[in-house]
């Protein structure tokens, strides 16, 4: 008969969510498989081959479909025809014929569900809230949209600080709801300033604050204000996908992050940055950010166009990307002796290219007399920078020498840490940089180092950022989830196009 295999930390997880998660005697260990195949399915992209794996003699288990589907146990319990329909529609194919095919692909989504519930449920939580918005949390947008945030609510906060306002529109983003209030007088906006966080304390938001946005009508002012979570939705790897298929072609090196507040995807060129500061708490997002950056680069830049300098003091971070074909010296940099050597050469290599340049009389990688060098641009991302930093010191000259200088010659710099302090991003290292990400800080002063103003210490977590872009004001974008599923996705469709 069939069996589905899973392996030890598989079995860990169906044990933590039996015992912390549900905490209900007798369930048996499939209603668990069954759980993380709904929870898989609600993912776009199909399950990686990876999962196919069998490993239960070191620890692993196995499940009969008789268990897991109730094959051959009768009409009235036997659910084998409905799961096979449901990843038929899910892949695209007819697995009513294909016995083997279905348990490889019911195995793939069950371990993957099973990952899902390992890396984004926390154990200290409520699992069956985890489960209401990760499986049913875009049934409940319309519901809860407007809960505690209608029209009135707003009027009467709004007057409860001296403010007089006529909200004159509502737009409903993924997150946010965004009243334009019309004041009848501009002095109230002075007023509108200084009492937000009576407005949101008014409004029951807890910590989460109301974000005040200058638009271009006359006395008329945006206020974002934070939906409850639970009715959030949350842009996918997916999502990632399309719009960068729809990318302007004119970007070198196109990144999208996210979702504006009213729900419009959010790209630009990195080139044209051309460095970036990432900074947030753990736990704020910071990381996904990265990998968003990083699936974006590899769209449509083949080895050839791009090189990724990856750079992971922590070694969990980037260790995906172990096989990808770009990677920069062939290897990600997790030691900070190698991490400071590849600095150092990168150095040397953008002297060489200065040089080159120079007597082409070229002023940069994209001007004409340039093209016929064929230099592939190469993105430096280092995902901790503090950790660096703290193991040596030294680092931080040839970081400064690339932000001063490694723009004309193609090379890139994404510098992230969790540690964003005056230690961090020196003044020097500060200046050379001047595009900022900053999702959710402990304290205004770590969002004035980022962004050189406050605002961060107030955003919702889970990817809710605000980004400053070289010559624009500060953005407010809620971040793209991607996942292991699309970096692995992204990794194989880039080695096929390198082949």
């Amino acid at each position: 008969m069939a069996k589905v295999y899973t392996d030890r930390q598989d079995e860990l997880t169906i044990d933590a969510v039996l015992r912390r998660g549900l905490r209900v005697s007798g369930t048996p260990k499939w209603a668990i498989l069954r759980l993380a195949l709904a929870r898989s399915l609600r993912i776009s992209t199909p399950p990686d081959e990876a999962l196919d794996r069998r490993e239960s003699a070191q620890g692993g288990g196995e499940y009969a479909l008789e268990q897991l589907t109730g094959e051959g146990k009768g009409e009235e319990e036997d659910f084998t025809p409905l799961f096979c329909a449901l990843l038929s529609v899910y892949h695209d194919l007819d697995l009513f014929a294909d016995d083997e095919n279905f348990t490889r692909l019911l195995q793939r989504h069950i371990r993957r569900g099973l990952r899902e519930f390992r890396t984004s449920w926390l154990e200290s939580h409520d699992f069956h809230e985890y489960l209401l918005q990760e499986l049913f949390s875009d049934v409940h947008i319309a519901k809860k949209a407007d809960d505690g945030m209608s029209q009135g609510s707003i009027r009467l906060a709004l007057s409860e600080i001296g403010v007089s306002g006529e909200i004159v529109e509502q737009l409903d983003g993924p997150r946010l709801i965004r009243f334009h209030v019309r004041l009848r007088d501009a002095k109230d906006l002075d007023v509108l300033e200084r009492g937000l966080e009576k407005l949101a304390f008014t409004l029951g938001l807890g910590e989460a604050g109301v974000f005040l946005v200058r638009t271009q009508e006359p006395k008329v002012a945006a206020l974002d204000v934070p939906r409850p979570p639970s009715s959030w939705k949350q842009a996918t790897g997916h999502d990632l996908r399309q719009w960068l298929a729809l990318s302007p072609s004119e970007w070198r090196l196109p990144v999208y992050l996210g979702q504006d507040v009213i729900g419009k995807p959010f790209g630009f060129d990195l080139a044209a940055t051309p460095h970036l500061l990432v900074g947030g708490t753990t736990g704020s997002g910071k990381s996904v950010c990265l990998h968003a950056i990083i699936l974006s680069l590899l769209s449509r830049l083949t080895p050839d166009r791009l090189n990724l300098c990856l750079i992971d003091p922590k070694r969990v971070e980037f260790a995906p990307y172990r096989d990808l074909p770009h990677l920069y010296g062939g290897e990600i940099f997790t030691d900070v002796r190698d991490s400071n050597e590849v600095l150092k050469k990168l150095v040397t290599l953008m002297e060489q290219r200065e040089l080159a340049l120079a007597e082409a009389d070229a002023r940069d990688i994209d001007a004409p007399a340039a093209k016929s060098f064929g230099w592939p641009r190469i993105v430096v991302v280092v995902e901790e920078l503090a950790d660096l930093l703290m193991q040596s010191g030294a680092i931080e000259e040839p970081l400064v020498r690339l932000a001063q200088k490694a723009r004309a010659t193609g090379i890139h710099l994404v510098l992230a840490t969790q540690r964003p302090d005056a230690q961090t991003f020196s003044g020097l290292l500060r200046s050379n940089v001047p595009s900022r990400i900053s999702l959710t800080v402990q304290k205004s002063a770590e969002s004035r180092i980022i962004l050189d103003e406050t605002g961060a210490e107030k955003l919702l977590g889970r990817g809710d950022m605000l980004v400053k872009l070289i010559g624009s004001p500060a953005r407010r974008i809620h971040g793209v989830f991607a996942g292991l599923d699309d970096i692995a996705f992204a990794i194989a469709a880039a080695q096929r196009r390198f082949q």
